[in-house]
């Protein structure tokens, strides 16, 4: 069911003079509604976040970009938030571990996010653009492989294949073993369900894989942080690498889903390339939709309303995507300037490598499944009700069966075989809590695919 706004007043269905909420089922319905009515209001409104959070959401491009650009008079330190430390905000929301205060570049301002975000940035320059496609066309044909032998001629890719494989692809460059990648994986998985302990589960693994570059420094993105000039803390390349997890696989996940839905839709012009079908979604279905929180330094002017010194002023990247304004000027506009990866000092720093794990996982699921279509329409499938993300809750596809085997010896050349970082510390026996203990554990989803990677 579609929310239908008043322009003139208030949404029904909210209390008089509240405030649009951001969450649910009826936001999730209709989002584009929501921020129909709040651009009636001008650049900003005030919106619920979540119950008893209030936040003034950018929904104007050019009002996101000015933001987002000018980190004198925005800052994205969250110890400023006036509500949070005033216990104004209870201490159980679903907002406060997406906007609470973290050390990592995303929370950062001045010097200290320059040192950070340079070492991230650094670290993902070494990442080998081939070996990642190599690594994604992996992780697609074993996924591939397992819903297409269980399930029969019917999938739902979601679970089965958007959700999984950027975590392959990120345990796989974090260069963690079998069982820290299986802990990894279940931690940022947990997190997103809103499993309890599960940020535990993840810091302890994390935790872990960073003693063991410690002892044995590989050729993987965890080393390079730990070896960069900036000289991080074991702490701080923790937080990092929870940063890149959280801000890398939730989002292409998202991505992912959306661009396979909507190339396989009615809607989609044939011949176009799978490459605009991911520019679509980053433009019409910002995998991020509202977040990147900022706090003015000062009292600030925009369109008529006050923003506050701290207090909380949120980007709708989904808004400022859709916005009217750019309709006339969309075509004259680059591809990329959409805001999905964000803009200025804070703007995404792994946007291309994103991009290309994208385009690679839609592809290599059309090429091996060239008869896959989606059971239901574009315009049926239903979104997940968050205000922080745009994803489709699940994507429903049938096709012909087939047994797919492992492409490690199609992809790498026999003479100069290239194992992963982490199967060559399995094979050195330096596994952080040795062979039997390894061996006593159930084998979690990297495990599994490491050994279908190698035949076994």
């Amino acid at each position: 069911m579609q929310q239908h706004y008043d322009t003139q007043g208030i949404p029904p269905g909210c209390p008089a003079h509240g405030n649009v909420p951001l969450y649910g089922p009826e936001f999730g319905s209709d989002p584009e509604g929501s921020y129909a009515y709040l651009r009636s209001l001008g650049p900003s409104a005030p919106v619920d976040i979540a119950p008893d959070v209030q936040v003034e959401l950018i929904t104007s491009y050019d009002a996101a970009l000015y933001i987002l650009q000018n980190p004198a008079s925005f800052v994205r330190d969250s110890r400023r938030w006036n509500a949070l430390n005033e216990g104004r905000v209870p201490m159980d929301s679903p907002a406060v571990p997406m906007m609470g205060y973290r050390p990592n570049a995303l929370f950062s301002d001045g010097a200290a996010h320059a040192r950070l975000r340079q070492a991230v940035t650094d670290s993902l320059a070494t990442v080998n653009e081939h070996r990642l496609l190599r690594q994604t066309q992996q992780s697609a044909d074993y996924l591939i492989s397992r819903f297409s032998a269980e399930a029969r001629g019917q999938a739902e890719l979601m679970a089965s294949y958007a959700q999984p494989l950027p975590l392959l692809v990120f345990s796989d460059l974090f260069g963690c073993p079998p069982e820290i990648g299986d802990r990894v994986i279940v931690g940022i998985s947990g997190i997103f369900d809103g499993t309890a302990g599960a940020d535990q589960v993840l810091g302890g693994a994390l935790a872990e894989l960073i003693a063991l570059k410690r002892r044995a420094p590989g050729t993987d993105l965890t080393t390079r942080l730990m070896e960069h000039s900036a000289q991080l803390t074991d702490e701080e390349v923790l937080h990092q690498l929870v940063t890149l997890l959280s801000g890398g696989t939730a989002p292409l996940a998202a991505a992912i889903g959306t661009s396979t839905a909507l190339y396989l839709s009615e809607e989609w012009q044939a011949g176009l390339p799978v490459e605009d079908a991911v520019s679509q979604t980053l433009w019409n279905y910002a995998p991020i939709a509202n977040y990147a929180a900022h706090y003015p330094t000062h009292d600030a002017e925009l369109g008529g309303r006050i923003l506050r010194a701290n207090d909380p002023v949120l980007i709708s990247f989904a808004a400022a995507n859709t916005d009217p304004k750019l309709t006339e000027h969309r075509e004259q506009l680059s591809a990329k300037a959409h805001l999905a990866f964000g803009a200025g000092p804070h703007a995404c720093p792994a946007k291309d490598p994103a991009f290309m794990i994208a385009v690679t996982a839609v592809e290599s699921l059309l090429n091996r499944l060239p008869d896959l279509e989606v059971r239901v329409p574009f315009k049926s499938l239903s979104w997940a009700p968050s205000p922080w993300s745009r994803s489709l809750v699940n994507l429903p596809v049938r096709f012909t069966p087939r047994t797919l085997t492992s492409a490690a010896s199609e992809l790498a050349s026999p003479q100069q075989p290239q194992p992963s970082a982490s199967s060559a510390q399995r094979s050195a026996g330096q596994g952080p809590r040795g062979a039997t203990t390894a061996a006593s554990q159930p084998k979690g989803l990297f495990s599994r695919f490491l050994a279908w990677t190698r035949g076994e």
